[in-house]
């Protein structure tokens, strides 16, 4: 491999920031904080500990990223040491034919008045 510092465990947060998930420790801390990170299914705080084999999903960014760990580094690396710290299991983004799109009305009509507006109601099943 490389000559990157390793151990058998350490910090989520720090390991988020080394493996390169988050740009700053201090934003990797605050997802744990909010309750965006979690390891093998359980909400983890900052401080939690990191071992080989743990799955970890954040969730940010509008999706959520799930990766294995399969090696503990303490220190940050470069993207490419990074990316063979863990392994993605990540699914795949829904493609633009797949996500619903948002409906525009023509610049300059306004308001929508009452009668299209219980069109739009009539329409979404309110």
């Amino acid at each position: 491999m490389s000559n990157a510092p390793s151990a058998e465990s350490t910090r989520l947060d720090r390991w988020l920031w080394c493996a390169r998930l988050f740009r700053t420790r201090a934003l990797a801390a605050a997802a744990c904080r909010s309750g965006h990170v979690r390891i093998n299914g359980a909400h983890a705080k900052a401080a939690s500990t990191v071992r080989v084999s743990d799955e970890i999903r954040v969730r940010g960014e509008g999706r959520e990223r799930i990766v294995v760990v399969t090696q503990i580094v303490v220190k940050r690396v470069g993207a490419g040491v990074a990316a063979e710290c863990y392994v993605g299991h990540t699914p795949p983004p829904p493609t633009p034919e797949e996500t619903p799109g948002v409906p525009v009305r023509d610049r300059g009509a306004g308001r929508p008045t009452k009668r299209e507006r219980r069109l739009l109601e009539q329409l979404r099943g309110r």
